[in-house]
């Protein structure tokens, strides 16, 4: 019997990002069709089980431009859309999606959020893969291309305030509470005295 693989997933208006989180996978094999029929294969765990998978996704994709990338622990890919537009969902059909597919935060962006492929943010549109492309797939064996991982560090500069300073604010924060409870407990005595 065969198990499904833990799949991540966010959206572009251009493209969608499928994370199959399978560590340590052996002899994965995925394959991608026009029509946007996504399948993987292969065997990982401690007693190499077998895991299948096969998503019927909303709408079609451009299979020459996508591509993939093998990790350690997940295999990444950007599935470019054949027409540049918002989906509804992940996968066809109506109902719940598979308790396995869930929306990956790190890399989702809102439609309003989205400024598009090569924007230098740092985001997934920026993401190299080495030139790994489907076109070369039929029942691609991962021979371990690609194998370096993503860092989804968010490394955007902050500005933090001193400690002394929060200590200040956070000081002045509470007189004006205390402020506002006085006057909301004088408010309540003369309520009550008239």
């Amino acid at each position: 019997m065969s198990r499904h693989p833990e799949v991540k997933w966010a959206e572009r208006e251009d493209k969608v990002y499928l994370t199959v989180m399978l560590p340590d996978a052996k002899n994965p094999k995925v394959n991608l069709g026009p029509e946007g029929t996504f399948t993987f294969t292969a065997t990982g765990g401690a007693g190499d089980h077998v895991y299948e998978l096969k998503l019927d996704l909303f709408d079609k994709v451009n299979v020459e431009e996508s591509k993939i990338s093998y990790g350690v622990r997940s295999i990444f890919c950007v599935l470019e859309k054949a027409e540049q537009k918002w989906w509804n969902r992940l996968l066809r059909g109506e109902g719940k999606p598979p308790h396995y597919v869930k929306i990956d935060w790190d890399k989702w962006a809102d439609e309003d959020e989205d400024t598009g492929a090569g924007n230098g943010t740092g985001g997934p549109a920026d993401f190299d893969l080495g030139g790994m492309d489907f076109s070369k797939f039929g029942d691609f064996g991962g021979a371990g291309a690609g194998g370096d991982e993503f860092d989804d560090s968010d490394d955007d500069e902050q500005e933090v305030s001193k400690p002394e300073e929060q200590g200040a604010d956070l000081a002045a924060s509470l007189k004006e509470l205390e402020k506002l409870k006085e006057a909301a407990v004088a408010e309540k005595t003369e309520a009550s005295s008239a």
